[in-house]
Order: C-alpha cells, then structure tokens, then sequence
C-alpha cells in the first residue's frame, strides 16, 4: 500500500508525495467550485480529495506515471469514471 503525503504549500497549490516503492512528488492545483462539486455536502478537506485521488489514480497506474504537476479536474480527462467513482471513495 502506498503512502501520501498532502500538504497545502499555496492557496489552491498541493504537495503530494508519494512512497510506493519509489517516491515520487506531485504538485496539485484544486480549484474551489471543482472541490465543491466534487464533495457536494461531504465533510471533506481539499487534502483528503487529492489524497483519495492518488489512490483512485494508483489503482490505476504506478506512482511513476503520474504527471508531476496538474490541476485535478484533469483526470476525468484520461479516467472518465473518475468523478462519479471519487464521491463514493471520500
């Protein structure tokens, strides 16, 4: 199982490491209405959605082919079951 680790380090800006066999970094951008339709009435931090993201996304392809950088609506660009499989995973 893999470890992340989230941090806010700019308002809308995420740091996420990730330890799964090699460690990799990742910088998130999450916008505030796409955190809000995602997590409609969910008590939620952006942290614990991009958290459950990188799961989503490691269920899915190793930590090493992750973008390194990327706003989270991008996503349901390459898995397009991603915003209806992410409010169930919060």
């Amino acid at each position: 199982m893999a470890e992340i680790t989230v941090n806010e380090v700019a308002p809308k800006k995420y740091e996420v490491t990730v330890k799964a066999g090699t460690t990799t970094n990742h910088v998130v951008t999450l916008e505030p209405p796409y955190f809000q339709r995602l997590t409609t009435g969910k008590k939620v931090t952006p942290e614990h959605l991009i958290e459950r993201s990188f799961h989503f996304l490691l269920a899915r392809e190793s930590n090493t082919m992750i973008m390194e950088q990327f706003d989270l609506p991008i996503i349901s660009r390459y898995f397009p079951e991603y915003e209806g499989v992410i409010g169930v995973m919060l």
